[in-house]
């Protein structure tokens, strides 16, 4: 028995469909009087006060993000608020598989739709990293579509500069979210970090765009140009949003590197198998689904592979199982 305050139209029809679900009778009914009535009219308090109580959230929420954009339009001496805010980090461990990422927040809330992830290659290699370098390769390759929009330079050379760019698959292919530039940029570091990304801007000529750096020991703020740091109260509605877009792209970041990583460990354990070149390690592992499954493979399935044969097949073996021949000899 389902109690409802007013019976839906085709009710008949939408017992039915229930039942079907259940697997039982059910039956659609409006108490008049009793428990049952007092039961519905609590329930109906309930949900009326649950609605109440989510308007109140979503108001304080609002409110607290317009205090925290005020907060960042003060300290910063901004003419406006900062509505849209783009955010960058690097990850890497001892200079291998470097990435970034951008984060975009609009409002105060994150817009995921907008993120975007990148492989450094200029400022990284060989087991090296250079983290300042690395903030003003991204800093270019970001700002670079914007450059040459103000210049009226065609698409194509701006698709030939950020080839490498890498967007979260599910995202929306759409470049042009992209031409125009946030009010405020964020780079994750100290004074070092933001002066490499005020050299990319002064290159560039993007002067419509603040730029700060968010350094995570004391929250410092730093502003290019400037000596000292600007500092906001730890209670501050303004520090709290910079910290949650910093610790948001340093989560973007963190999660990318990872991918990176674990699918270079697994391709890696093929190096050195004669006549396996990247293209087909890759395209065996993505075969068989992991290095793991590969293993457990036979000579024969391997070889089943296309553009691998017996030969190729016996070496990729032999060499995920030392000796296995040998001891098939004997």
């Amino acid at each position: 028995e389902i109690l409802v305050q007013h019976l839906p139209a085709e009710a008949g029809e939408v017992a039915e469909l229930l039942a079907g679900l259940k697997g039982a009778a059910v039956d659609l009914r409006v108490p008049q009087r009793g428990d049952k009535r007092a039961l519905m009219e609590t329930v109906e308090r309930n949900a009326k006060e649950s609605l109440r109580q989510h308007k109140i959230k979503r108001v304080g929420d609002l409110t607290a993000r317009s205090a925290a954009l005020q907060d960042i339009q003060e300290a910063l001496g901004l003419e406006e608020a900062p509505l849209r805010i783009e955010c960058t980090d690097i990850s890497h461990i001892q200079g291998t598989d470097v990435v970034a990422s951008l984060v975009v927040f609009e409002d105060g809330l994150p817009r995921k739709s907008d993120y975007r992830r990148y492989r450094i290659r200029e400022a990284a290699g060989g087991g090296h990293s250079d983290d300042v370098a690395s903030i003003a390769e991204i800093t270019r390759r970001r700002f670079l579509r914007h450059h040459q929009d103000r210049l009226a330079v065609p698409d194509e050379e701006s698709e030939a500069q950020t080839f490498a760019d890498e967007q979260v698959e599910e995202m929306s292919t759409d470049q042009r979210r992209f031409a125009y530039p946030p009010n405020l940029f964020i780079v994750d570091g100290g004074l070092p970090q933001v002066n490499a990304a005020q050299k990319v801007f002064d290159e560039l000529g993007i002067v419509d765009v603040t730029l700060i750096g968010l350094a995570k020991r004391l929250e410092e703020i730093w502003v290019p140009g400037e000596s000292d740091p600007v500092i906001l109260p730890r209670a501050s509605q303004g520090l709290f949003l910079l910290q949650q877009i910093r610790d948001e792209a340093h989560r973007f970041a963190i999660t990318y590197h990872r991918q990176q990583r674990s699918k270079r460990m697994r391709v890696s354990e093929l190096d050195g198998v004669p006549g396996l070149g990247a293209t087909r390690r890759t395209e065996l592992v993505k075969h068989f689904g992991s290095v793991k499954k590969l293993k457990e493979a036979s000579e024969a399935e391997i070889a089943e592979v296309k553009g691998f044969g017996p030969r190729l097949a016996a070496a990729v073996f032999g060499h995920l199982h030392p000796g296995a021949h040998d001891s098939m000899a004997t």
